[in-house]
């Protein structure tokens, strides 16, 4: 959430803001409630001091023995228009905080101006994409050879967007996670969580995904909502206190399953795993000092892209230009890693800075070494990897003529010790 206070001070800078992203000016409408509500507010305050003045004159009228009536009748309509003002009040500034609930992070000053991916700006690339002596298959192809994902037998299960894997193919899969998990907390520094997979109104309020993503949400009949990524749990364990400086950064880390209704999805990818309903994905959560998110920002992106590098992959980082962040975000670097049964880079993992937007919504603070008072946290998050894409880019990359597919070095001893999936003849 943006602070009303900033907007009071930036409207023409808030709006630009908005236009960046690809919306209509709203500072004039949320100004106007503004307003209302702190004149309602200032309005019950004078009634309140004008009611102490009364009580003194009361006070002083039964020590000469006069007649106080009056004054009484007085503070007793002062009582019930404070009262009558504080309600209205009340209900204007939830009013203000409706209007700037659903209204997205305003873009950093160093990201690019643009409406869509076509607007998105290459940082920096690594490794060569595999050449191959014979036609690259996709992941679909080579699972259903293998015979070892199975998306009819999940359709009957579940429906579209969904799949079954099963012996090798579902060992790698729990082997991805494990070599991620391992490498964020071993080398990185990250504390892994094993967060609910179930969440209240105000966890998806508190990173954003309510009130304006909630059909992108899985809601159970309970009123709990299936996360959609476990950012949300994770960067909710500071929601509502007061952290020492010296504390921060926390750095967590999770490897859970994630739930997408794809609401907005329909027509796109729907061939394999590129997007599902259900799937496993490892996730980093920074909350960091103000002034050094956007070298916790940078550092976050490096830990993702060393999975990468490690399995040997070939990627680019792309800097995502403002109509193409999310919600939630300041700043995004988009990981997209190169699936050759695509003949295309696809993106793989996500990391943005969300600025102090989250913790403004979570009331998450921290008590500064020095000064007085309390200053809000920064909020970042990004995937370390999303683990049904790496599965992806590992079986395209690493297949064989022959269907087989080679294991990488870095999850071999995940598995094993085996070296190849299928047939090695």
């Amino acid at each position: 959430m943006l602070d009303i206070r900033w907007i009071r001070e930036n409207p023409d800078a808030f709006d630009r803001g908005l236009a960046r992203r690809g919306l209509v000016p709203h500072a004039a409408s949320v100004l106007e409630l503004d307003r209302a509500w702190r004149s309602a507010q200032t309005r019950a305050e004078q009634l309140q001091a004008e009611r102490n003045r009364i009580a003194k004159e009361i006070g002083a009228a039964k020590a000469k023995g006069g007649d106080a009536g009056e004054l009484m009748r007085r503070v007793a309509q002062s009582k019930d228009e404070e009262a009558r003002l504080e309600t209205e009040a009340a209900r204007l500034r939830g009013a203000v905080d409706a209007a700037l609930a659903p209204i997205p992070n305003l873009p950093a000053d160093d990201v690019p101006d643009g409406v869509d991916e076509t607007g998105n700006r290459l940082v920096r690339q690594h490794g060569t994409p595999p050449q191959f002596a014979f036609p690259a298959k996709d992941h679909v192809a080579i699972g259903e050879a293998l015979g070892t994902m199975d998306f009819a037998r999940a359709g009957k299960l579940s429906g579209a967007r969904f799949v079954v894997l099963s012996g090798a193919l579902a060992r790698l899969e729990r082997a991805l996670a494990a070599f991620m998990l391992d490498l964020h907390t071993r080398e990185f520094g990250y504390t892994e969580v094993a967060p609910p997979l179930l969440v209240r109104d105000e966890t998806a309020f508190g990173t954003g995904q309510l009130p304006k993503f909630a059909d992108d949400l899985f809601r159970t009949t309970t009123g709990l909502w299936l996360v959609p990524t476990a950012e949300v749990p994770l960067t909710n364990l500071v929601a509502d206190t007061m952290l020492d400086e010296a504390a921060l950064p926390l750095r967590f880390t999770a490897g859970t399953p994630c739930f997408r209704s794809e609401a907005g999805a329909a027509g796109k990818d729907t061939r394999g795993m590129i997007r599902q309903h259900q799937f496993n994905k490892v996730e980093l959560v920074s909350i960091a000092h103000p002034d050094r998110s956007e070298d916790e920002h940078e550092r976050m992106t490096q830990c993702a892209e060393e999975v990468l590098k490690r399995l040997g992959l070939a990627y680019r980082v792309m800097l995502l230009c403002a109509g193409d962040m999310g919600a939630a975000a300041r700043k995004t670097y988009d990981l997209e890693v190169w699936l050759p049964g695509q003949n295309a880079y696809r993106e793989i993992s996500s990391c943005s800075n969300c600025g102090d937007y989250q913790a403004r919504r979570m009331s998450a603070r921290f008590r500064p070494k020095e000064g007085k008072g309390a200053r809000l946290v920064h909020t970042l998050n990004g995937s370390g990897l999303a683990v049904g894409r790496t599965l992806i880019a590992v079986l395209e990359n690493y297949q064989r003529r022959n269907g087989s597919v080679e294991v990488p070095e870095a999850l071999r001893p995940y598995m094993n010790g085996l070296e190849v999936i299928g047939s090695d003849a």
